[in-house]
């Protein structure tokens, strides 16, 4: 099983700042063809938040169209920047979107892993978390098949990476009750995330914490005290993560573009 995870196109409308200052629209398309000219083929593509840059109706059509083209199936996550609403109302045919309650939140049982999506937005706020709600869900679906493999995607990573500016945010400020229900249960193979633009990888828990780069922009990479946050065109970047029972879950970056 080979799943796909793009994160963070940070998608406007055509006057919006990100699309003036990064063209991410044109990032997105050139990630889809990637997907499209992969062989194999993923059998399934997460997007895992953050996939427009305001949260309008209007930005949202634009993601809808630029991934239309895709001949995968995909699975779509919100971010802080998202809002949960209108995601749902322009992707009125995910069902998985449609479930009851304010959060999305699913699982997918299909499959030889498990997939299990949070949902780590605090709406008006850059970092994220997660209420005894989510985590009382989360909790009761591991439980469900404590034995199966299962992959996690969220948006905001539960980590403390090294860059002091990504980590005075507190990314999950529940980061402590998530950690204890994560190490009851050994059968997480992975807990794959955004919103750092970096591709960042830690052993938590028990299990492995890694961070996809985005699809467009990256944030720079600076360890020292007091840095600031700088964006840097990194070459773009689709994660692939290969299950099998032999090997476990294997993840690849694979680069965007002609090298």
């Amino acid at each position: 099983m080979l799943i796909a995870q793009i994160t963070d196109f940070h998608i406007s409308e055509p006057a919006g700042k990100p699309e003036m200052l990064y063209r991410t629209a044109d990032h997105l398309v050139a990630a889809v063809a990637h997907l499209n000219a992969l062989d194999p083929r993923p059998d399934l593509v997460f997007a895992t938040g953050d996939l427009v840059d305001l949260g309008t109706v209007a930005e949202y059509e634009r993601v809808r169209s630029l991934l239309a083209p895709l001949a995968i199936p995909v699975h779509l996550l919100a971010g802080n920047h998202d809002n949960r609403q209108t995601l749902r109302a322009v992707f009125s045919d995910h069902a998985y979107l449609q479930a009851d309650g304010p959060f999305l939140q699913y699982a997918l049982e299909d499959g030889p892993l498990r997939i299990i999506v949070l949902d780590t937005l605090i709406p008006g706020r850059s970092g994220g978390g997660l209420c005894d709600s989510r985590l009382d869900w989360f909790e009761a679906r591991l439980a469900e098949a404590p034995d199966r493999p299962t992959l996690v995607f969220m948006h905001h990573p539960p980590l403390v990476s090294g860059i002091e500016v990504f980590d005075e945010h507190g990314y999950i400020e529940d980061k402590e009750k998530l950690g204890a229900i994560v190490a009851r249960f050994p059968n997480i193979e992975r807990i794959a995330c955004g919103h750092l633009h970096r591709p960042v990888t830690v052993r938590w828990q028990g299990t492995v914490v890694s961070v996809a780069p985005g699809t467009a922009h990256q944030y720079g990479f600076d360890l020292s005290a007091g840095a600031d946050l700088s964006v840097v065109m990194e070459p773009r970047v689709v994660q692939l993560h290969l299950w099998s029972e032999r090997t476990g879950l294997v993840s690849h970056t694979s680069y965007i573009g002609e090298f």
